[in-house]
This record gives structure tokens, C-alpha cells and sequence, in this order.
């Protein structure tokens, strides 16, 4: 452990950002941390190397969606677009499905009247009669607000957008309000869906800009890479070889120390690919992950707790939702099994001096000792340190799946995927037209960028092994690796249930199913 200590050190990545590890490049990095691979990892996160394995050359510019879109959700986005019901659904189950919550009431910096939005309720109900049975949503991306864009990219807008959204009759979630920025007025109207088509679009397209952002950022980098990298750090410095629960956490945090030292030199790097084709590049980066980091409750990364502070326990067709309990309640299970086998009571928990160091130092260093974000830093029972463990675990696997496994699907029609703004939002309604909107989108090799790195960022990890998979066989004990071979069999129940499921469903939802979940983040 104290040779570890030293080979694996907190070091500060930005002010208000989780810690990371001290090495800046990834040769660096000690020989257990590397991904065993044939080729540099460089050349697996290249974007040239993406570009042409999508045969997307400069010369093809106009046609990208043409060549990306190619498979069975990436076609259905492509053709759906622009569609509400779409809209609507990416919010349950695209890239980015951990946002949406019940409006309770609509929010004062948001004055949505009866009048705007009665004709999208039908004749027989009412605005506050439909936020009262629990059908009116809202997603907002008030933590964007006042950020500037990189403009020494060329990226000089930015917004932070409020969408309404009603779960119909019909169920369908469709948007029926939009307001661009966070503060009402003449300025900044809101959009309906009876305004003319192209403002509603460019409309909705801004709400899809705010969403990358955030999905990218936070959602995803911040909340399973980033996270991962703080349980992997004090796994290794906190934890004997021998301790149970390093032998249970090491497949989940394997090779994310390397991942994210490779992201820090190619993606997020001064310059990276993240500053030239991203709205919040540049200072915006660190921006948004402080604030990312703000907003990250335990309860918030506990997912129960999650899906019932948002109050979206009961909207249908939330794929998402119903996947990732099965996946959390079978390793929740599998981590009581765990734990019951090697702590007898509370006080052998309360007393295990390595484990409460481990948990201390999460807090610490990870969260920066954030009283506010309410997570532990200390245990007291047993239930707590299954609640713990299952969030962990969690985190770097099935939940880092769901936000990753589909960006390309996503993301390689711009149109539905805007990583960049090119003009100010309208201030006036009535007033954009079909070439704005073209000349708001990316184009030439910035759009090539944006889709050349979700089709990188979507493909498995060069060095994976699925959920549930022990290559290493640390443990022992014949009750031990019986529990392994429970969990292993919910797993593969719950890959039979998606997948009876997702017979009937166009498009599918797969992102949770646990044949593509890998145990870490290692891609």
C-alpha cells in the first residue's frame, strides 16, 4: 500500500474539479494501469483515424449524415429528427437521459401562461390541472447560464435553455414550450410549437446545443469518468490487495486512470478536439464541471433516489429507467452478498480502519470535503456500505454505458446533435428562416470532428470485459465466487428480458444491455 501511495498521488486539475491523478502523460502512468494494447492508445482516441474509417474526407462534407448513417437507430434519427415525439423521447432514452424531471410548478423565470400552451393540451384540461396529475416535465439547463463560449475557436454562443414538455395522452413526451435563455423578456421569447416552423426548430436545435454540452461535460466525463478516476485513485492508495472490497472494485475501476490521462492529453487539452468543435470549450470546460460538481449529491448519483427526486418513477416508455434499476438492484444484490460475507455486524464495519480511510479520502479529495453534496465520509453499518459499493459500481459500468454506448447513434446526424452554435439565438419570433438555420449548424470540418468523435467515443473498449466478468479470479473462497455466478445469471436474465423487450420497440434500447456494459470505464 505504501509503495502505491506512491505511484498513484492526488493531483489538482482545476480549481472546484475532482482531483486526478499526478501523471499529465500516459506513458508515464505505472505498467498496472495501462490498457495491454497492440497499438498506442493515441491511435484508438485518433480523430484522423476516425475520419477515415468513416471515409468522411474533406471532399464529402455535404454528404455526412449520408455516409455515418448507416444502422437501425442512427437511420431512425436521421428520419425523425425533427420530429416532437423524437424530441421528446431523447430525453427518456438517447444520449443524455438523466435530466428530465416533473414540474411540480412552473418556475417564475419561466412564465409559461394557459394561453401558450392550452392548444397542445386538448379542450377538456388545463396547464395547472396537467401539472397537478403529474404529466407536465421540464428540463433545464440553468447551469450553462452566463458561461461565454470559447471564442478563440470561432465559439461565441452559448445559452442555457428551459423546455416544457407534456406527456400526452397518446404517450408521447412533446415539447411544448421553449425559452433560449434564463432570463424573460421582450428578448427572449418563448417558442411554441404553433410558431412557424423554423423558429420552433431553431428553437428546439438550442435546447439540443445546451443538451450536448451538459451530456458531454457533466453527464458523462464529469459523473462516470471523472468519478470513476476518484474511486480508482483511492481504491489503490487506501485498500490492501487482500481487503475484500479491493478485490471486489478493481475490475470496475481497471484502466480508467488511463482513459482519462489520454482524454487530458487529446480530447479535453488546450486546443483539443473539444475547444475547436464545442460550444463549452475552452475556459467554458472548467466552468461547467465546477458547476457540474456543485450540483453532484449523493443522492443525485445514487440512482433510486435519483429517478424519485425527479419524480419520474411513472412516465412510460423510460427505457432508460427500467433497465438501470434491474442493472443497480443486481449488483446491489451482489454487493450485500459481498459484504455479508466478510463483515459479520456494523462494528466490524465501523472498525475497519483501511475501508473508512478509502471512504475519507473519496470525500476529501474527490469531492473537495463538500458538505453540501451529502456524500459519507465515514461508514456506519453495513447497509451504508452496500449502498456505497453499489453506487460505485454502478457508476463505472452501467451508468457510464448509458451515456456512452449511443452517442454515435446520437450524434452523427448534426442536425440532431448541434456541438456548435454559429449564429446568436433570435430574439424576435418570425424572423429565422431555412438559411439560418444552415448557417447556424456546424459545418466543413468541425461537423467532421464532432462526428468523428462520438463514433470514437462509442466503440468498446480496446481492452473490455463485460459487467459480471472476474478475469483475475482474486477471490478465493468458494462462497465468494458462488455469488459471482448468482450475479452472473441476473445478468444474463435481465439481457433476455431487454432483449424480449426490444422485439417490439423501433427504435430499440440497448444501452443497458449487459452483454455491453464493460465493468469500468475504460473507453
Amino acid at each position: 500500500m505504501r509503495k502505491r501511495q506512491e505511484e498513484y498521488q492526488w493531483a489538482v486539475y482545476a480549481p472546484g474539479v475532482p482531483k486526478k491523478i499526478q501523471y499529465d502523460k500516459a506513458k508515464d502512468l505505472p505498467r498496472d494501469a495501462k490498457i495491454p494494447l497492440e497499438r498506442p492508445m493515441g491511435i484508438f482516441l485518433s480523430i484522423k483515424e476516425a475520419i477515415s474509417q468513416l471515409g468522411l474526407g474533406e471532399e464529402k462534407h455535404s454528404q455526412v449524415c449520408l455516409y455515418v448513417c448507416i444502422g437501425s437507430v442512427k437511420d431512425y434519427v436521421m428520419e425523425h429528427w425533427h420530429e416532437d415525439g423524437f424530441f421528446g423521447y431523447q430525453f427518456l432514452n438517447g444520449s443524455n437521459p438523466v435530466l428530465i424531471e416533473q414540474c411540480k410548478e412552473i418556475p417564475e423565470k419561466f412564465p409559461v401562461t394557459e394561453q401558450m400552451v392550452g392548444p397542445f393540451l386538448g379542450p377538456i384540461t388545463s396547464l395547472q390541472q396537467e401539472v397537478k396529475k403529474g404529466n407536465i416535465y421540464l428540463v433545464d439547463y440553468e447551469m450553462l447560464g452566463g458561461i461565454k463560449a470559447n471564442p478563440e475557436a470561432g465559439h461565441e454562443y452559448l445559452e442555457a435553455p428551459i423546455c416544457l414538455l407534456y406527456a400526452s395522452p397518446m404517450n408521447q413526451l412533446l415539447p411544448i414550450a421553449i425559452q433560449i435563455t434564463q432570463h424573460p423578456g421582450p428578448e427572449s421569447p418563448i417558442f411554441l410549437p404553433s410558431d412557424s416552423q423554423c423558429d420552433w426548430r431553431l428553437a428546439k436545435m438550442w435546447v439540443r446545443n445546451a443538451d450536448v454540452q451538459v451530456h458531454q461535460l457533466v453527464s458523462h466525463l464529469l459523473r462516470t469518468h471523472l468519478f470513476g478516476e476518484i474511486f480508482g485513485i483511492a481504491t489503490l492508495r487506501r485498500l490492501a490487495s487482500a481487503h475484500p472490497i479491493f478485490k471486489l472494485l478493481m475490475p470496475h475501476v481497471k484502466y480508467t486512470l488511463h482513459i482519462n490521462v489520454i482524454a487530458r492529453e487529446l480530447l479535453i487539452s488546450e486546443g483539443g478536439i473539444f475547444d475547436q468543435a464545442f460550444s463549452s470549450g475552452g475556459t467554458a470546460t472548467v466552468e461547467v464541471l465546477q458547476r457540474g460538481l456543485e450540483r453532484a449529491t449523493y443522492e443525485s448519483m445514487c440512482l433510486p433516489d435519483n429517478l424519485a427526486a425527479r419524480g419520474v418513477e411513472k412516465i412510460l416508455n423510460y427505457y432508460f429507467r427500467d433497465d438501470a434499476q434491474k442493472i443497480w438492484q443486481a449488483i446491489n444484490k451482489f454487493t450485500e452478498n459481498i459484504v455479508d460475507l466478510y463483515y459479520e455486524n456494523d462494528a466490524s464495519v465501523q472498525s475497519d480502519t483501511e475501508l473508512q480511510a478509502w471512504v475519507k479520502e473519496i470525500f476529501t479529495e474527490g469531492l473537495l470535503a463538500k458538505q453540501s453534496s451529502g456524500f459519507p465520509s465515514s461508514f456506519h453499518s453495513k447497509t451504508e456500505l452496500i449502498k456505497f459499493l453499489t453506487m460505485v459500481i454502478f457508476t463505472c459500468s452501467g451508468q457510464h454505458s448509458s451515456v456512452n454506448v449511443g452517442q454515435f447513434d446520437w450524434g452523427s446526424c448534426v442536425q440532431n446533435y448541434p456541438s456548435m452554435m454559429g449564429k446568436p439565438a433570435p430574439t424576435k419570433k418570425d424572423q429565422v428562416t431555412e438559411a439560418d438555420i444552415a448557417d447556424t449548424l456546424p459545418k466543413g470540418i468541425k461537423k467532421i470532428q464532432v462526428i468523428a468523435t462520438t463514433y470514437l467515443l462509442s466503440q468498446p473498449a480496446p481492452f473490455n470485459t463485460k459487467l459480471g466478468t472476474y478475469v483475475e479470479e482474486r477471490f478465493t473462497e468458494l462462497v465468494a465466487r458462488a455469488h459471482i455466478t448468482d450475479f452472473q445469471k441476473a445478468l444474463l436474465h435481465i439481457e433476455q428480458e431487454i432483449t424480449k423487450r426490444n422485439q417490439n420497440l423501433s427504435p430499440p434500447y440497448t444501452y443497458l444491455l449487459p452483454s455491453l456494459i464493460d465493468n469500468s470505464v475504460a473507453v
